[in-house]
């Protein structure tokens, strides 16, 4: 019934209230501005009402059912039309939901993200889902809805940009200002110390339109399998280096790995039958080699390059460092085991081998 046929029959009472195909919108506008007298105005008990007038607020009523008279709401004296006798008043309602909206997906990039444990920057994303309400319906239709309908999809999507911008900023920052680890991050480890911190930067950003983010749900921060793997050699390399001492100790690891799969490569590959003799010793010494070239390219001092291994000379049978010439008397090196050799196989010795490396035979 239109206000005109309430006005010229006079039949009971108009019914004034949000239609149930209205019910999932946010917000919700009355699509008639005159209203007669007497209405009876139903607000559910998640919702707000909100009255209107030149784009100002004039009043808002919470839920209940209330009878739109000026004698028991004094702000309707303010909104009556004298051209009808004081029997309308005129104004925009709108219906304002004030339940939780949940569900509300969001995700994207990051960045590149600095992993404070290695140094390696890493390609960082994030997804999640978080819930939003409205605490104020005047600063929602006022700031951001307008003088119309507001779906939760259109008030939805402004808030996931929100808070992407919001974590975007925070992850990074907690991250580097903590030192946490990036693996740490993806594991959840530290989940509820950035969902807190997320939500106070949010509330900056949503309080002046009236909207709130109560929680968020499933949140996640990842990052690419490739980089995942990566962290987790380095970590393991950094715990090894843990292990051995340090730097200086892991560079001499990497010297004496590279100097046994030299000296292994060359005693099986030169056509002796594997039976060693002194192309085993050759093949050792030049492993020394490529230990020594590593340790020199790392600026380590010449007298530390002899700890990872000595050998003795053909000529003069000092015991020196592993090189093309002798340091004791000059001489192109011709290198010998230190140890002497295998007499199972014939394979070289180090001085401290109790076994022979290539039979197994105890050392006699």
């Amino acid at each position: 019934m239109g206000v005109m046929d309430w006005l010229r029959g006079g039949v009971g009472e108009l019914m004034i209230a949000r239609p149930d195909e209205a019910k999932r919108q946010l917000v919700w506008k009355h699509p008639d501005p005159t209203i007669p007298m007497k209405s009876q105005l139903t607000v559910e008990s998640d919702e707000r009402c909100v009255f209107f007038r030149d784009g100002k607020v004039v009043a808002t009523l919470g839920p209940g059912r209330h009878t739109l008279d000026s004698a028991n709401l004094p702000f309707l004296s303010r909104l009556v039309d004298s051209f009808t006798g004081g029997r309308v008043f005129i104004a925009e309602v709108f219906f304002v939901s004030m339940t939780e909206q949940v569900g509300e997906k969001f995700g994207g990039r990051i960045g590149n993200v600095e992993d404070p444990k290695s140094g390696v920057p890493v390609e960082t994303m994030v997804h999640g889902e978080f819930a939003f309400r409205v605490v104020d319906p005047e600063k929602l239709i006022l700031g951001f809805v307008g003088m119309g309908n507001g779906a939760p999809t259109q008030v939805g999507l402004w808030m996931r940009e929100q808070v992407l911008k919001v974590v975007r900023d925070r992850v990074a920052e907690l991250v580097v200002k903590n030192k946490w680890p990036l693996l740490d991050v993806t594991s959840g480890a530290y989940t509820e110390e950035i969902e807190a911190d997320v939500l106070a930067g949010l509330g900056t950003h949503c309080s002046s339109y009236g909207l709130s983010i109560p929680r968020m749900g499933n949140f996640v921060v990842a990052i690419a399998d490739g980089d995942a793997a990566n962290l987790k050699k380095l970590y393991t390399d950094a715990a090894y280096l843990r292990t051995v001492g340090g730097v200086e100790g892991f560079q001499k690891f990497a010297a004496g790995k590279a100097m046994l799969g030299a000296g292994e490569g060359m005693a099986k590959g030169g056509g002796d039958g594997g039976s060693g003799g002194l192309l085993g010793g050759a093949g050792l010494g030049v492993g020394f080699g490529l230990a020594q070239q590593m340790l020199a390219a790392q600026g380590r001092p010449a007298g530390e390059v002899a700890a990872a291994g000595r050998v003795a000379c053909g000529s003069c049978g000092a015991s020196v460092a592993p090189g093309k010439f002798c340091g004791a008397c000059g001489k192109e090196l011709a290198l010998k085991p230190t140890g002497g050799y295998c007499g199972g196989c014939g394979a070289g010795l180090l001085a401290e081998a109790r076994f022979c490396g290539q039979c197994g035979r105890k050392r006699e």
